[in-house]
């Protein structure tokens, strides 16, 4: 690209054929998928905890190196299941924060409980210990809710402690964080539970489903007996009964993404490195990275734009590169406190988390996964650092 009139917001071609998404879409080779699906439909045995769903539960704790595993029809489900399955109170209030996917929240809702909203840390983007101490003494509350956000585990000794200190449950949404490690120990054996999300934009996926994973057998019953009358080992009373099953189809799919998880995790690494070696060094740009110290995903490629140093706001780059056909999206836009039925409800969060609201307007993710190449991942680079070089003249032509 040697002049702003060949950027596609102009009307030329872009720089890409096809669309590039932020998603993972991984997926078998049709030769292994169609060979686990003729068992499927040759046994005629679709749903209600079959062998396959078993299966992949007894991967999964062996995978995370956790006691018990329980997959469910998908993660916002298990997050509910999971405020349930640990007795939180109706109307209870769990600290959580603004800056994730609203299913986090909206789960509390499903379940009966009230949010109150915790600003993070501007380097981690996970909750700040700090800030939870302080709503600890301003609020009556029943549990921590932390996001392990981009894979980069919450401080969760910190976490752990101001819960104890209460006496009240702590539990991850680990959506994002399937083969990530915190002190060298598998997410998925931290807090009273966590829970991972397989829906088919991740770099695990069972087209559709999550797991709540837990090293507390009693509560994994409770949880068990919640999803649904089929998977139980023995009977619990519980307040409801989820309709959670994990179907036949969503456990084949999840099998055989499984078997696929450490090479799709160094493909991406390799992705990620690429990216922030050529990305690192232009003006405005901030690449988040993981902890050098732990095991990881690599799944989400995730930058902060400053708007003075790059010349044009994170919006305006996300619609350039979305001409181009490079899907990179805005998270989280915008914040939950600031989301309805949210921002009716709590209107006392509005001005009282600064760091997610200068977040919301930065942060801004890169396609990576199957559909992304490496030559795609210099293409793409090489657009951003051109849109940068020639931030005035675009902003002045097109952003005026």
């Amino acid at each position: 690209m040697k002049d702003i009139a060949n950027l596609a917001l102009a009307g030329h071609e872009p720089l890409f054929d096809s669309i590039l998404p932020v998603g993972q879409l991984y997926s078998p080779s049709k030769e292994r998928f169609h060979s686990v699906f003729h068992d499927l439909f040759d046994r005629r045995y679709y749903t209600n905890h079959g062998k396959l769903a078993q299966e992949l539960e007894r991967r999964l704790e062996e995978r995370l190196d956790v006691r018990n595993a329980v997959v469910v029809t998908n993660a916002t489900l298990g997050l509910s299941l999971s405020c349930k399955a640990l007795g939180l109170p109706p109307q209870g209030k769990v600290i959580v924060p603004a800056f994730t996917f609203a299913a986090t929240v909206q789960a509390l809702t499903w379940a009966g409980l009230e949010p109150v909203f915790c600003d993070i840390s501007n380097e981690s983007h996970n909750l700040d210990p700090q800030k939870v101490a302080a709503l600890l003494e301003q609020h009556d509350v029943c549990a921590i809710l932390g996001v392990h956000l981009w894979g980069n585990p919450c401080d969760i000794e910190q976490l752990q402690t101001l819960a104890d200190s209460k006496g009240i449950p702590l539990f991850f949404d680990a959506a994002h964080a399937i083969a990530c490690r915190y002190h060298g120990k598998p997410i998925g054996n931290f807090g009273a539970c966590e829970v991972f999300s397989f829906h088919a934009t991740k770099i695990m996926n069972a087209t559709e489903g999550g797991c709540i994973t837990t090293n507390d057998d009693e509560l994994a019953e409770r949880l068990r007996n919640l999803r649904s009358s089929y998977g139980r080992r023995k009977n619990v009373k519980t307040p409801i009964d989820g309709y959670g099953r994990f179907s036949e189809a969503q456990a084949a799919f999840g099998l055989l993404s499984l078997e696929d998880l450490s090479r799709r995790c160094d493909e991406n690494c390799q992705k990620m490195a690429l990216y922030h070696k050529k990305l690192s060094c232009i003006p405005g740009i901030h690449c988040i990275s993981p902890a050098p110290e732990e095991n990881m995903n690599y799944q989400y490629v995730v930058l902060e734009i400053d708007e003075k140093e790059f010349g044009l706001s994170r919006d305006a780059l996300q619609k350039l590169l979305e001409a181009e056909n490079v899907i990179a999206r805005r998270y989280f836009v915008p914040g939950m406190h600031h989301c309805p039925p949210y921002e009716t409800l709590f209107p006392e969060f509005a001005t009282a988390l600064p760091v997610t609201d200068a977040l919301c307007t930065k942060v801004l993710q890169l396609p990576s996964g199957a559909p992304v190449s490496m030559d795609a991942v210099s293409r793409i680079c090489e657009c951003i650092a051109f849109v940068q070089a020639n931030s005035a003249d675009i902003k002045r032509t097109y952003f005026a």
